[in-house]
């Protein structure tokens, strides 16, 4: 068979799971489907395929990564239901006042990111207040999404060291890293990204202000003409406060402010001492043990530290407000709940990126883009940008590339003397960058919670988010060359 039908068949299969995904239907449905498209035209039987390769890549994401997933799922919940999340991002944009709307809204969901709140949970948790802080200082709300956006998606996911995000963790089942792999690379990669998006957006304000739009410019008659109105999403917001008044939180809003950082502290704290102190300390031999796989520690560190951090925060937020215990256990198995479509629909783009690789076409594809380069760090970067995109989703295009490359790139790598963890760190980077086309889910949910379109608001949500991230893993491999040590 000729290599133009079976690639054909991958074109068709992207396009009917990109098309419909953008529509709104369940990747859980679409991926097989698609999966079968392609399948289909390459010859190869469909259901072995779909028994024998498909399902045992979904099951094996789940296996890796379902703990990470569902302990950042129930903190998330907890942060919410405490009130702790709403608390802490109200301090900060009392801190920077109205007049930095834009800035205060990157930075509170920046913090939230990094502290491992899932994207769902933030972006519900910050547009009550960035809602607020826009319409105040009459700063048009087109680009409320991507002021979001540049906090959640790009820098405080994968790009700044310790970063629980599953981003972060999914390199290190394949290079034997840890979460805080090249951190000095990750915190340039992420101050370069921080800035332009900053500069974007603030240039962006100072058009639309010449033009002489603000926030109700997009009213129709007077009135938004989206149905998911702020008041809406005011009441899921207070929600998240009955706890924090019930357990007679101090009103004091500063110090309300700090509780709600503290969470995050202990995440980002205990991750550190995992990878750093715990791992060289402790006795993990027992790991070798064929029960438990006889691996080495390094092989599962990056999702233990992690999954540990998560935990301790869970632990701690009990701890801070013992009178709402019966309200923050309800909230674990909301957590639980929260945690299950996130983690199969990421798996089912995983497994369809599984059945393409097992098709004989992919050679051909993975062939060309080994001829780009035979720098492992360029052909890793591009290939998961690349996957990342057509999948619409990071942490699925991320995996596929890591299923699909690593076992060629660690030994180019080996060979060349590059570090592994600027492997990690650039492909993690660029995971976060072309994800984000229109037809990425969480962008579509992003949209829908601010009560925007794409005609309004994807032109700077598609620059802070696809461009600005771009160029920030340009610039970190830029760098890693030029300065090795920062490797």
């Amino acid at each position: 068979m000729s290599t133009f039908i079976p690639l054909l068949g991958i074109l068709i299969s992207l396009a009917f799971l990109i098309t419909m995904a953008y529509r709104g239907h369940s990747v859980v449905v679409i991926a097989p489907i698609s999966a079968m498209i392609a399948v289909l035209f390459s010859g190869t039987p469909m259901l072995a395929t779909y028994t024998q390769i498909f399902m045992p890549a979904l099951g094996g994401f789940i296996v890796n990564f379902f703990p990470l997933f569902l302990a950042g799922a129930i903190f998330g919940r907890l942060m919410t239901v405490s009130g702790l999340a709403r608390d802490l991002a109200r301090w900060i944009s009392t801190l920077l006042g109205p007049q930095r709307a834009i800035l205060a809204t990157v930075i509170a969901t920046a913090l939230l990111t990094y502290g491992g709140v899932s994207a769902w949970v933030i972006a519900f948790t910050i547009y009550p207040i960035a809602s607020a802080l826009f319409r105040e200082a009459d700063i048009p709300k087109k680009l409320m999404p991507a002021a979001i956006a540049l906090g959640i998606f790009t820098f405080a996911t994968a790009a700044l060291p310790g970063s629980p995000q599953i981003h972060n963790a999914i390199p290190t089942r394949f290079f034997d890293t840890t979460s805080f792999a090249a951190p000095l690379l990750g915190i340039i990669g992420a101050a370069i990204t921080f800035s332009l998006g900053m500069l974007w957006l603030n240039y962006r304000k100072k058009q639309l202000e010449k033009a002489g739009e603000g926030y109700t410019s997009h009213y129709v008659d007077g009135k938004d003409p989206n149905p998911n109105t702020d008041d809406e999403f005011e009441e899921v917001g207070k929600r998240g406060l009955v706890v924090a008044e019930r357990t007679e939180i101090t009103s004091n809003l500063h110090l309300r402010g700090l509780i709600g950082l503290f969470p995050i502290l202990v995440v980002v704290i205990t991750n550190l001492l995992f990878v750093y102190v715990f791992s060289k300390t402790l006795d993990f031999s027992y790991l070798a043990e064929e029960r438990f796989g006889g691996v080495d520690l390094s092989n599962v560190v990056g999702v233990w530290s992690v999954v540990v951090a998560l935990v301790t925060a869970i632990i701690a937020i009990f701890l801070m407000s013992p009178k709402a215990v019966n309200d923050y256990i309800k909230a674990l198995s909301d957590g639980a709940k929260n945690a299950v479509l996130p983690v199969f629909t990421t798996a089912s783009e995983v497994a369809y990126g599984g059945v393409i690789a097992s098709l004989a076409i992919f050679a051909v594809i993975r062939d060309g883009l080994f001829n780009v380069s035979d720098n492992p760090v360029i052909i890793g970067s591009l290939a998961t940008a690349v996957i990342a995109g057509i999948t619409g989703s990071s942490s699925g295009g991320l995996t596929i590339a890591m299923q699909s490359f690593a076992e060629y790139l660690i030994p180019l790598a080996d060979a060349q003397g590059i570090s592994l963890d600027f492997l990690h760190r650039a492909m993690a980077m660029a995971s976060v960058s072309f994800d984000s086309l229109p037809h990425n889910g969480a962008i579509v949910t992003l949209l829908l919670v601010t009560g925007m379109t794409h005609r309004q608001s994807y032109k700077d949500i598609g620059v802070v988010t696809v461009i600005v991230p771009f160029i920030g893993v340009l610039a970190i491999i830029g760098l890693g060359f030029l300065f090795p040590a920062l490797q």
